[in-house]
């Protein structure tokens, strides 16, 4: 359990911050820019959370507290090779939950004619603009493996999640009935 008594600790007012080994680095190292993305994609998620039902809430909710073990997976040097680590991690696991969840609201959903557009109703919308931050964050991701040691399953789990915000935004659409279909301007 965190226990927070002070909100403000005036530690990074030089533009430093600490990651989950104590040690400090610069706001604008790829792990902190990747976490705050991480953070952002998670904050979308709590404004879907208000425009779906009861289901998908319940859903949205399970995955938001996966996102903050990425963010937390994400700010912990990651060695392969450690006996012990007490971060948490995403694992294969949390990978093959989220496409079990891909899956089974797929299966309910129209078939896909045409690409979509973002919109629908609220929920559709909010669900789309997550998906959308989720696709950043797994970028901002992948710029960090290419310079420092991470755990691989990050990746793909927000690969999967963005899979899962799409099909979870066209159910919000009556099951994709509802879905606002892309017209390639022919002229």
């Amino acid at each position: 359990m965190v226990t927070l008594n002070k909100i403000y600790t005036r530690t990074g007012d030089d533009g430093q911050t600490g990651i989950g080994d104590g040690s400090r680095v610069s706001k604008l190292d790829l792990r902190i820019i990747a976490g705050g993305s991480v953070d952002e994609s998670n904050c979308y998620l709590g404004v879907a959370c208000v425009h779906v039902d009861s289901v998908s809430r319940q859903l949205l909710e399970k995955i938001q507290q996966r996102l903050f073990d990425v963010g937390a997976d994400i700010t912990c040097p990651w060695d392969p090779d450690a006996q012990e680590d007490r971060c948490p991690r995403i694992a294969t696991r949390h990978v093959t939950w989220l496409e079990a969840e891909i899956d089974r609201v797929n299966g309910g959903l129209s078939a896909l004619t045409s690409f979509i557009l973002p919109g629908g109703n609220a929920a559709a919308a909010a669900l789309h603009v997550a998906r959308s931050v989720c696709r950043r964050a797994e970028l901002d991701v992948l710029r960090l493996q290419g310079e420092q040691t991470i755990n691989p399953q990050i990746m793909i789990f927000l690969n999967r999640l963005s899979d899962l915000l799409f099909v979870l935004a066209r159910d919000a659409n009556d099951g994709g009935k509802n879905d606002v279909l892309w017209r390639p301007d022919s002229e």
